[in-house]
């Protein structure tokens, strides 16, 4: 078995030929930058995070820029990265840094812990990253790196397991080059020990790691145990006037929380439903409710099917008469040709990229027929 130092050593070497220099947030290495690209990249790739860390970058180039815009905006700035508590979580974090360390990140591990959504790991990679102090990082990549050198058993979501990772993780991050090492083994298991195909013949640990040496570098790690995700239904009405449509923003807390979505309800419910937004909103339709395409999405946690059924409204709801209901910041009519800037959720997304599509081919048709 090797030893700590030759471990960490060849690492080491083989980051410093082989290894990502180059990245976006590579490029100017400040506490905000890590910060944030370690939130986005947490359970998302780093070719889907790039666009979005660029674009988010440019908008809120500082905590202050993000500390001072409306989490409506944050929001939509990170609409389709999905895991939405992370952004609200950066918004509010960026706000207690300019309320408690007056706009400047803070330094020590037990404060930028304490921030909401930063844990051990992060903390720990903001650390070494931008300032090179001395911590480790246990991401999925160091994980699985880990697990397979040294043939730890067992799913590194249970915590004995994972606590035995940590102490490896510790052991192994040496005192010299730790922003150098932390970047080697997140990019050796992004690169090299991937999760399906690992390509062993490329790595500087391939002579001492055991699970090579077994031949069982697939069993390592453990998978989860699976468990039957259960299935739910929501049906979101899509009430529709002309090239806009209804949308409602969901509590902070919860699924999509903050984000803007439809009304949603139950379908068996849902002529009720339609009476009460009738009530409130002050709008008549003599038209039938239209069930548009429904189609699945999956959480971490369960497979929700969605059900768009559309209503086309015959008269302009009464915005004036509902005034203090529509401009209390729950709820808005949403252009299709001119979309404002707000958080929506993919599928929501999905649901009014089709009727946008739908609205221009209705009207290219009634255009080809004034000119026939």
């Amino acid at each position: 078995m090797s030893q700590a130092f030759s471990f960490s050593d060849s690492i080491l070497s083989w980051y410093h030929l082989y290894g990502r220099k180059s990245l976006p947030w590579q490029e100017t290495q400040t506490s905000y930058v890590v910060w944030v690209s370690e939130i986005m990249l947490q359970q998302t790739q780093v070719s889907t995070v790039i666009p979005y860390f660029e674009r988010f970058m440019t908008r809120f180039p500082t905590v202050l820029h993000l500390a001072n815009t409306p989490l409506d905006e944050v929001l939509h700035f990170w609409t389709g990265l999905g895991y939405y508590a992370r952004a609200r979580n950066l918004h509010k974090s960026a706000q207690i840094i300019v309320k408690e360390f007056e706009g400047v990140f803070p330094t020590s591990f037990s404060d930028i812990i304490a921030l909401p959504g930063i844990g051990r790991s992060t903390a720990g990679a903001i650390l070494s990253l931008s300032l090179s102090q001395h911590f480790p990082i246990l991401d999925g990549n160091v994980k699985r790196t880990l697990t397979r050198f040294f043939a730890i058993s067992g799913w590194p979501g249970i915590k004995n397991v994972e606590n035995q990772l940590w102490e490896l993780a510790e052991k192994n991050t040496p005192k010299n080059e730790v922003k150098e090492y932390n970047q080697a083994m997140m990019d050796i298991g992004a690169m090299v020990c991937t999760p399906r195909n690992p390509k062993c013949t490329l790595c500087p640990l391939k002579d001492h790691c055991q699970a090579n040496a077994l031949e069982k570098q697939h069993d390592f790690p453990e998978k989860k145990p699976k468990k039957t995700l259960p299935e739910k239904t929501a049906c979101l009405l899509v009430l529709q006037y002309k090239n806009t449509i209804f949308l409602e923003q969901r509590p902070l807390s919860g699924l999509w929380g903050g984000l803007w979505c439809l009304p949603e309800t139950q379908e068996k419910d849902l002529l009720a439903f339609i009476k009460e937004k009738e009530r409130v909103l002050s709008f008549s339709s003599d038209t039938a409710l239209e069930y548009l395409g429904a189609f699945r999405h999956t959480f971490s946690h369960f497979h929700l099917d969605i059900v768009p059924v559309r209503l086309m409204l015959n008269i302009q709801p009464d915005t004036q008469k509902n005034k203090t209901f529509l401009e209390s910041n729950k709820a808005l009519w949403y252009n299709l040709n001119q979309p404002p800037e707000i958080g929506l959720s993919s599928p929501i997304k999905k649901i009014l990229l089709q009727l946008t599509c739908d609205l221009e081919t209705h009207t290219q048709a009634n255009n080809l027929l004034g000119v026939l």
